[in-house]
């Protein structure tokens, strides 16, 4: 039985193209923000932070065996506030994505593709293989919790949240789903007290990023 995945993996598993192995659109700083919530959050469902949309406290630094979530744990441990933390976090965006996608294909979820773009610019991109549903199921069960109306797991209630935060959903899920569906979307994005506090604050952090250019 595979493990189940963390929500950073869901993260960056969702900012590959399932098709080329790419980035998916021109992400800006919503990757970085994203990956940096996602490892906050997962911090938190672990035990080791409690944090708000404000306040930020480390509760154990006992590792969790993840190189990520250990590594974003150090990182954050003298910081006293959330945007704080999310702000540092981001910025290490490519060391912390590269140690997540180091396991994704340690674990057979990815395929690292080394090449050339016009022959000349080196180029890698993370194939997700056929015979592993697991990739693709991480936008599939976002596109299931807003076409339905059922109640989501918890995980992917925040996993929406911080994509809603970030303005990644119009690059991951249909433009036409996203205006039918708004409410929908809205009332996902705030079910959980988590996603409430923590998305709002990489929400905050987005909108200040995106101002100043």
């Amino acid at each position: 039985m595979s493990q189940a995945l963390s929500l950073p993996e869901e993260i960056v598993l969702l900012t590959l193209d399932d098709a080329t192995g790419r980035p998916v659109g021109r992400q800006g700083p919503a990757g970085g923000l994203a990956l940096a919530g996602a490892l906050m959050m997962e911090l938190a469902l672990a035990g080791r932070i409690d944090t708000d949309r404000d306040r930020l406290e480390v509760l154990s630094t006992e590792p969790l065996g993840d190189a990520a979530l250990d590594g974003a744990l150090a990182r954050i441990a003298q910081v006293e506030d959330s945007r704080g933390a999310l702000m540092l976090l981001a910025r290490e965006e490519a060391a912390l994505r590269a140690t997540i996608l180091a396991r994704l294909e340690e674990q057979g979820l990815l395929r690292r593709v080394d090449g050339r773009v016009l022959l000349i610019f080196p180029e890698r991109r993370w194939l997700k293989p056929e015979d592993r549903p697991e990739p693709r199921e991480v936008r599939a069960r976002l596109l299931r919790a807003i076409e339905t109306d059922d109640i989501p797991e918890p995980r992917e209630a925040l996993l929406l949240g911080l994509a809603r935060a970030t303005a990644l959903l119009p690059l991951l899920l249909p433009a036409e789903l996203l205006a039918i569906r708004q409410e929908r979307v809205a009332f996902l994005a705030g079910l959980e007290a988590l996603n409430r506090s923590l998305a709002q604050a990489v929400g905050d952090l987005y909108s200040i990023r995106m101002r100043s250019g």
